[in-house]
């Protein structure tokens, strides 16, 4: 509850932290995709001609992306092989917000994932840029807490 006379600011983007399978994984510089969406369906009652009704019809969860330098760690990349291999092993995962102190101020808990796509860095010897990759990963459903 806020005070009289406070200010409550947002919090930034800039520092969260990742757990897989309840495990922190550091080093993720973006995670993006964090969308769930309600479909509705329209529907128009006979001889109502002044509304619409839109009621919903299911709801549906995008996919996710998670981006970090590339290090010598493969646990990213073995997880898409064993997809490709026909190993499909889905996991669980948190995306917790930190504040300023390194407090959790806000969690996404994801269910029932597994990766769909990764893509590696972009090479360019005229580049100073860090080598990057990204892992797109589909799911069942999210929790927000």
């Amino acid at each position: 509850m806020a005070v009289p006379g406070s200010r409550s600011d947002p919090y930034g983007t800039f520092s969260f932290l990742l757990d897989i399978d309840e495990i922190t994984v550091g080093g993720f510089s973006e995670v993006s995709g964090l969308t769930i969406e309600t479909e509705v369906e329209t529907v128009r009652e006979g001889g109502v001609n002044d509304r619409v009704y839109q009621l919903p019809k299911g709801t549906k969860y995008s996919d996710i992306t998670l981006k970090r330098g590339l290090t010598d760690t493969f646990a990213l990349s073995d997880w898409y092989e064993d997809v490709i291999s026909g190993i499909v092993e889905k996991k669980s995962f948190s995306i917790h917000l930190l504040d300023g102190l390194g407090a959790r101020v806000r969690s996404w808990h994801v269910f029932e994932a597994y990766p769909k796509k990764w893509t590696g860095p972009a090479l360019n010897a005229g580049s100073s840029a860090v080598a990057t990759e990204s892992l797109v990963i589909s799911y069942q459903y999210l929790i927000i807490g």
